[in-house]
């Protein structure tokens, strides 16, 4: 294909600060080439960005196929060249683990390691790795910081060393935030400026993740997703991330949310309309009057769970209500100044007259018609009103207990449906001051009539920023949330990832004998296995929803129209009694929230603490690697395979999957078991029990990794039925066997292995290792009905093909009991 010549757009405007340099979006409309009202806002940003990349001499693709977008056309690649890199610890360690590795191959074949550098910026935030050990008093937050030194020393330390051994990578320490929070209210500019030829030029603020959810940036305005490790070390090394030009569902918003309703609410309801209409590798915007009232809060919030209903970017025009945010979060006021100007000038200011742009579809939703919600017990789209929640709780027989209950020392009982944990946590909802005073508000209330929460019930509140735990105190609401048992335990994902602890005492002798036991979180993931292994119902709800079932202790109770408890007097108290109202919330956040809290919290963020700064950095430009290293080791993948990405006969089916395989199902991020391969290897190296720590935390060591692929205990292996965990048996045998063990078996006979599986293979956190830990037990493709977008990449990256079967066919209209032999033969390139 003949590539357009760009058409000189270059122009200098005068822009608070000084005079800049922009790629004008009016001036190319001007000579024709765009008429930028009918195109969405989201694809005006990649019109800009693929326009600068070819004036400053990058190969970008033509940036015609967004001038020239149509709906519903047939799609071309394109080059998107975001501006900066944002990771966070879970993820951010195995792609430093990546890079020192590049560094050590480059400086083995006599070239200069310090070549290996970030050429865009990069932030990596340390948040995944904060455990709920101790919970329930003000002292839980310097308990849980200081053993999250004690488990991640060796970690944190690798990531100190690569503070400064890497040009252009920060660091935010243990205990600041989440890191979608912390780039929600401090690192995202919307507008970035940069030095060019002794010029200032201005751009729209971009980036990619390597996390799923860093699409929440999308609701400032910010053009952002999640990508997987291998595609991001590519964007971090210079190049650029290559994409479809996407089509563009729009959700027309009208209305406003009605009193008793929540942000959260709202989010569930998008992602389970979402869900259903199927916008994977999409994007989303939201256009329409209801987003004149929607605040960027909410806005963030419905951001953040693109993941969750499959879009790769959830956008929201820049507006008044950016303006307001950035303003309301500390932002100067020339910044403030320089993003309106900047984005009136280039048409990508959303006004309230602005004209509605064209998209593939238009989805309606009245605001008003939403209603308080859950979502569970197992995925985030199955949305449920709360008179559906009792119903909806997996039943299963009940070990050493006629009754059907558990005694407990209380002499309560614990019967299916008790609420094991109850977690305030997530980006998704601890970025939004409503939801949060509200939960304050509802607590408040509940203390004031005598209410309690039961002691079974490990309750948490893991704020994302700081500035949280500031404006709940201004308001005078943390107190009542500690009462009740919501005492902060530390600044970072917590429940959400995975990282909830140990349930009480009480809790997991109940689940030791068959009870059915549910965490209720005010998160965005509750896929089967990921909260806790003694859990398994999980239901997201907003943060007050989650103050309101750890005081009912149970999910099998009806709040529309049963109390959640008795106050002194034996009076029944019910939810509307308690629940605040939208005045009450606007008046606590008038009286709590400062932009000054803001400034004085993001002043510092860098720092650190005493323990921070007191870890044990190895100096140079290249790591020391430690080969008695149970936490990070030298991976093997500059080394791969030489039978990678070629045809291959004999194959054999590892594992036989159903739909909604989650990335969690494939590689866990929690607590490795005590009777697993991957907890055997550590014993073996001298690890006592209690210091197996997570899979997340052990990333930068492939051995353990690979030992806990497709180690989710929950997991359904149709080779294996009956069981449940990593198991499958060895062909043409039969021998049931552990997954790894398996995997090693078929190596010594040198059969390469496929996976069979069903819709939405792949779904969940974009996390690589579920991509590597696959091809390191011999899987050389994937066959499912269909793919999440940042698995696929993932899988691409890692050279196993994943391949997908024609509408209408899968491994059961196929007639396959995953017992054959698979051939897969090609010529020619693949694309």
């Amino acid at each position: 294909m003949v590539m357009m010549q760009a058409p000189q757009i270059r122009r200098e405007f005068a822009l608070p600060g000084g005079r800049a340099v922009v790629f004008s979006l009016p001036e190319l409309e001007r000579q024709g080439l765009v008429h930028l009202d009918r195109l969405p806002y989201s694809l005006r940003v990649l019109l800009e960005n693929s326009l600068r990349a070819q004036a400053l001499g990058r190969a970008g693709e033509d940036w015609s196929r967004l001038a020239n977008w149509q709906p519903n056309a047939a799609r071309e690649t394109l080059d998107f060249w975001p501006c900066r890199v944002l990771l966070q610890d879970f993820t951010g360690v195995p792609l430093v683990v990546d890079l020192a590795a590049m560094r050590a191959e480059v400086a083995e074949r006599g070239g200069d390691p310090r070549q290996v550098n970030p050429v865009v910026p990069v932030d990596l935030v340390i948040d995944h790795s904060v455990q709920v050990d101790a919970f329930g008093d003000a002292a839980a937050l310097r308990t849980n910081m200081e053993r999250e030194y004690e488990r991640n020393g060796e970690r944190y330390a690798l990531l100190r060393w690569a503070q400064g051994a890497f040009r252009r990578l920060r660091v935010v320490p243990p205990g600041a935030g989440i890191v979608h929070q912390v780039n929600l209210e401090y690192l995202a500019g919307v507008v970035v400026t940069q030095e060019l030829d002794g010029h200032r030029l201005v751009f729209p603020d971009t980036l990619v993740g390597t996390d799923s959810h860093t699409t929440m940036v999308n609701g400032l305005g910010v053009l952002g997703w999640g990508v997987g490790g291998i595609e991001a070390e590519a964007v971090m090394l210079g190049g650029p991330y290559s994409m479809k030009v996407p089509d563009v569902i729009g959700v027309r918003l009208r209305g406003q949310l009605p009193p008793g309703s929540t942000a959260t609410d709202l989010v569930l309801t998008v992602t389970e309309m979402l869900r259903a209409q199927g916008v994977v590798e999409k994007f989303v915007e939201f256009c329409g009057p209801g987003l004149d009232g929607l605040g960027l809060a909410d806005r963030a919030t419905i951001a953040n769970m693109a993941p969750e209903f499959g879009a790769t970017a959830a956008f929201f025009p820049v507006d008044a209500q950016t303006l307001a945010y950035l303003r309301g979060t500390g932002r100067s006021e020339e910044h403030v100044a320089l993003v309106e100007r900047y984005c009136k000038e280039q048409g990508l200011f959303r006004g309230p007259d602005a004209p509605e742009p064209e998209f593939s579809l238009v989805l309606t939703m009245d605001l008003g018609t939403v209603q308080p919600s859950l979502a569970g017990p197992r995925r985030p789209q199955d949305r449920l009103s709360l008179a559906a929640v009792p119903a909806s709780l997996p039943r299963s027989p009940r070990a050493e207990s006629p009754a059907g209950a558990v005694a407990v020392a209380e002499r309560t009982e614990l019967e299916d449906g008790a609420v094991a944990i109850a977690a305030i946590t997530s980006c998704t909802n601890t970025s939004n001051p409503g939801v949060m005073l509200a939960a304050g508000l509802l607590a408040r209330r509940a203390v004031d009539r005598g209410l309690r929460v039961p002691r079974y019930v490990k309750t948490s509140l893991a704020p994302g920023s700081r500035v949280v735990t500031q404006y709940l105190q201004r308001a005078g609401l943390l107190e009542p949330l500690e009462a009740l048992g919501f005492a902060v335990v530390g600044y970072g994902c917590t429940t959400c990832i995975g990282n909830s602890g140990p349930v009480t005492p009480e809790a997991e002798r109940a689940a030791d004998q068959g009870a059915v036991l549910a965490a209720v979180l005010s998160g965005n993931r509750n896929f089967q296995g990921r909260i806790n292994s003694r859990v398994r119902a999980n239901y997201l709800a907003s943060p007050p929803l989650v103050v309101a079932y750890a005081l009912a202790g149970t999910v099998t109770r009806n709040l529309e129209t049963e109390p959640l408890g008795r106050d002194a007097s034996g009076t029944p108290v019910h939810l509307s009694e308690l629940w605040p109202s939208p005045e009450e919330v606007a008046q606590a956040a008038a009286l709590a929230l400062d932009p000054d809290l803001y400034r004085r919290n993001y002043a510092d963020i860098f720092a650190g603490d005493e323990r921070w700064w007191a870890l044990p950095v190895p100096a140079g430009d290249l790591y020391a690697w430690d080969s008695s290293s149970t936490y990070v080791r030298r991976p093997p993948f500059f080394s791969p395979p030489a039978e990678l990405g070629r045809p291959f006969s004999g194959a054999r089916v590892l594992c036989w999957l159903g739909d909604s395989v989650t990335t969690d199902d494939i590689s866990p991020a929690g607590e490795i078991a005590p009777d697993g391969d991957a907890a055997a290897y550590l014993a073996e190296r001298g690890v006592p029990r209690e210091g197996y720590h997570s899979y997340g935390a052990r990333r930068g060591n492939h051995e353990v990794m690979m030992r806990g692929t497709f180690g989710n205990v929950r997991l359904r292996n149709r080779l294996a039925p009956g069981t449940e965990g990593p198991r499958t048996i060895l062909l043409p045998d039969g021998e049931p066997m552990s997954i790894f063990a398996a995997s090693e078996a078929y190596a010594a006979r040198g059969v390469p292995l496929v996976v069979l599986a069903g819709r939405d293979y792949g779904s969940g956190s974009s996390r690589d290792w579920a991509a590597k830990g696959p091809v390191l037990l011999g899987v050389r493709a994937v066959l499912a009905q269909s793919f999440e977008r940042i698995h696929r990449g993932n899988l691409v990256g890692m050279g196993v093909l994943p391949l997908q079967f024609p509408d209408g066919v899968s491994s059961e209209t196929l007639g396959l009991d995953g017992h054959e032999e698979f051939s897969i033969q090609w010529s020619g390139a693949l694309t």
